[in-house]
């Protein structure tokens, strides 16, 4: 046994599970694995982020090292992830020597690569913007002679929050997307464009056992390619809930999920239902479910791996409305305004513990439940409004 691992504490068998990855994901889960009694243990790239200080031990290696993997599993009875970015045949490695793995490294290799991912939904038969595989600039002309302008190109992989994506809307500014995206370095794919006139998104969640929970479907508000405001539930009919609920389900189905998975669609003008993309893994979609519903996405996640029945995904009261906190600027990890916002009534306010505050870089979010959205909307609009980060420490 190594320096590192020599003091590890005891833990309970049955109930050790290992999280590769640091960040508020990663915390929110644990916190969700230390209410059910688990040892958690995170491999992080760095010694500090907002998951190391609650894990009963963390690790620092690098994700796509098959070996640091595997010494995360030895101490644990499952590992799961926060994140698509962990290379899928390094994943397989752990699972090769005799480790368990959720999601698996099969449901990793079908989601991480999003030209992938789109082929596989597309031959389960489930509703899709045309894409195409492209490896030159000259590729995105022939393809918009098909699919006519504006189009999407994507990164097909390690792109989230708009960071891997590029809107194109004539041949001009096809230059400008491709030096973006490092076209010459990286894969690429093409989406047509989707005209929506609004973004779905929600949490399936699937056990070990093939048990299926699935939570409120809500409308999520994006700016600048980044989850702003989500509403829960959304506003929109039985009729269309009911649909994508079941175009959710059929599509972690495809994807051979097992965990809590977040299924991000589009709505269209004509009520036509478009899968956008999935996240193997809990989702800032469902982060309201930690006060509105009686089991959370986190809990069900680590119910599901853990190989535990599922918790109800019923809310709580009839809305809740979540906002992300996001930094304005270069500076403190810690907001102003706290005080102020806790003082308001509630209000729920998560802060995430990361050192340093970017602009756009996701801080916190407060959640407020309600009688009506647009009540849970204006008090969660107005702690949001007071909790500023990036201020000179």
């Amino acid at each position: 046994m190594d320096k590192e691992t020599e003091n590890l504490p005891k833990s309970i068998p049955g109930k050790r599970i290992g999280i590769v990855g640091g960040g508020q994901l990663a915390k929110m889960t644990a916190l969700a694995g230390l209410q059910l009694g688990c040892d958690v243990l995170v491999l992080e790239r760095k010694s500090e982020g907002p998951a190391v200080n609650l894990a009963s031990h963390s690790f620092v290696g690098d994700w796509d090292d098959p070996d640091d993997l595997i010494k995360l599993a030895e101490h644990v009875d499952v590992v799961t992830l926060e994140n698509e970015f962990v290379d899928a045949n390094s994943l397989s490695e752990l699972e090769k020597a005799g480790h368990t793995l959720f999601p698996t490294s099969k449901s990793i290799s079908l989601v991480q690569d999003k030209y992938i991912q789109k082929q596989t939904l597309e031959k389960a038969g489930l509703p899709l913007s045309p894409f195409r595989k492209i490896k030159s600039r000259e590729d995105v002309v022939e393809v918009a002679k098909g699919f006519h302008w504006p189009l999407v190109i994507k990164a097909r992989r390690n792109g989230y929050d708009g960071k891997g994506n590029a809107t194109v809307n004539n041949v001009n500014e096809i230059d400008a997307a491709w030096d973006k995206l490092d076209g010459d370095k990286r894969t690429l794919y093409v989406e047509a464009f989707c005209p929506f006139v609004s973004e779905l998104a929600i949490i399936i969640t699937t056990s070990r056992s093939g048990e299926t929970a699935a939570y409120p479907l809500v409308e999520s508000v994006q700016r600048d390619h980044i989850c702003h405001i989500v509403r829960a539930p959304a506003p929109v009919s039985a009729e269309i809930t009911a649909r994508a609920t079941d175009i959710a389900k059929r599509a972690v189905t495809a994807i051979g999920a097992i965990g809590s998975f977040g299924v991000e669609m589009f709505l269209m003008e004509d009520d036509q239902i478009i899968i956008n993309e999935l996240a193997p893994r809990v989702h800032n979609s469902g982060h309201y479910t930690i006060e509105a519903c009686v089991c959370s996405q986190f809990e069900n996640h680590v119910r599901a791996v853990m190989g535990w029945p599922l918790g109800s995904t019923n809310m709580v009261r009839p809305a809740a409305v979540m906002i992300n906190l996001l930094g304005q600027s270069h500076g403190s990890g810690q907001p102003t305004g706290f005080n102020e916002a806790l003082a308001m009534p509630g209000v729920h306010v998560h802060i995430y513990g990361k050192e340093l505050s970017m602009p756009g870089r996701k801080m916190g979010h407060v959640t407020v439940l309600g009688e009506t959205l647009s009540e849970a909307e204006q008090i969660a609009q107005a702690a949001a409004n007071v909790l500023k980060f990036g201020a000179s420490e």
